[in-house]
């Protein structure tokens, strides 16, 4: 459980939408180049054959196969921790209906601007796993009170300038990158002998 301020970058969107794609290679997921920049995405291209053909011959393990390889969408905002200021500015990844929860106290009037500096609003985040769950959530509370981001204004701008864009934050893959990690991820051939890179071209 953690109580944090959610900041607002110098474009005014705290609240940013990502494309990611897990299960691919060893690594911890990478932004899609085609849902987050309309460039070609070779994984995006490959799953797609990948469901097409699983249709088409009713193949529900090719289906499954190519689901795991879509994207998924994660929101991200810049925050400070309570309690961990002297840490500077995190980034906040959450899910759908996080992102939902929190919209609908930035559109509540009773909140105003959560991320203003000088009334702005700390939230409290829950996460865990609750009896009779199967996966973890993470719930999403408004604290009562509202307060300052910092104590001094200098603290406040040095804050807001540390913020990052997303390619600080997130690994970009180029379509090099991403060929690769396919091609490792599907290894040299599958159960019929065919190169699955040669196979969908």
């Amino acid at each position: 459980d953690q109580t944090i301020r959610i900041m607002c970058p110098e474009d005014g969107d705290p609240f940013k939408d990502f494309h990611f794609h897990y299960n691919v290679g060893n690594n911890r997921g990478f932004l899609c180049t085609k849902k987050n920049f309309g460039e070609y995405c070779p994984v995006c291209d490959f799953a797609s054959k990948l469901w097409r053909e699983g249709v088409a011959s009713n193949d529900d393990e090719l289906k499954k196969q190519a689901k795991s390889l879509f994207t998924r969408q994660r929101f991200a905002s810049p925050v400070l921790v309570r309690g961990e200021e002297d840490k500077g500015v995190k980034v906040w990844s959450y899910g759908k209906r996080a992102y939902e929860t929190l919209i609908g106290y930035v559109l509540n009037p009773e909140y105003g601007d959560i991320t203003d500096t000088e009334k702005g609003t700390d939230i409290r985040i829950d996460y865990g796993k609750k009896s009779g769950q199967s996966f973890p959530t993470t719930d999403v509370r408004p604290m009562r009170r509202t307060s300052p981001l910092a104590k001094t204004e200098e603290e406040v701008n040095t804050l807001l300038e540390s913020i990052k864009t997303a390619d600080e934050i997130f690994d970009v893959a180029s379509y090099e990158d991403c060929e690769k990690v396919l091609n490792e991820t599907l290894g040299d051939t599958d159960t019929s002998g065919t190169n699955e890179t040669t196979r969908y071209d």
